[in-house]
């Protein structure tokens, strides 16, 4: 149908005349209501952002020198992170000498992994970057 013609029509029936695939020979047009259109798109959107669930990853800091005692209360801190299903991102921050002892600090985690392995898996395995050594735990589904 030739442009002004599909033009005419859409004046009349009082909607706008929309491209839909201007790559193609020849060129695919549709009657609509445009400023509808964009309306049911952006609802989709909300609605499609909406049922979306957002991960937030919490962090737990702890030393090598962090008591047996603390290490036990920030696990079970750890397992309400986990329960109220967020990924807990372990921390343990190694000062000065400490950096020669990090058995310590692997077994800290260790242990933390091995009290939450009913909750959790373990994402990201202990590892060390600079003067920290850290873990991911994610719950499980």
């Amino acid at each position: 149908m030739p442009t002004r013609e599909a033009l005419r029509l859409a004046e009349e029936q009082g909607l706008d005349l929309v491209e839909v695939s201007p790559h193609v020979r020849p060129p695919v047009c549709k009657i609509m209501d445009y400023g509808k259109y964009k309306y049911e798109l952006k609802q989709k959107e909300k609605e499609r952002r909406r049922s979306q669930t957002v991960t937030v990853v919490k962090e737990i800091k702890l030393r090598p020198k962090t008591d047996v005692h603390d290490v036990e209360i920030k696990t079970k801190r750890a397992r309400k992170f986990l329960e109220a299903r967020n990924k807990v991102k372990v921390t343990i921050t190694f000062r000065g000498r400490e950096v020669t002892h990090q058995e310590i600090g692997l077994e800290h985690l260790r242990t933390m992994a091995a009290k939450l392995q009913d909750v959790a898996t373990i994402e990201s395995a202990p590892r060390m970057e600079y003067r920290t050594m850290h873990m991911i735990l994610a719950p499980k589904s």
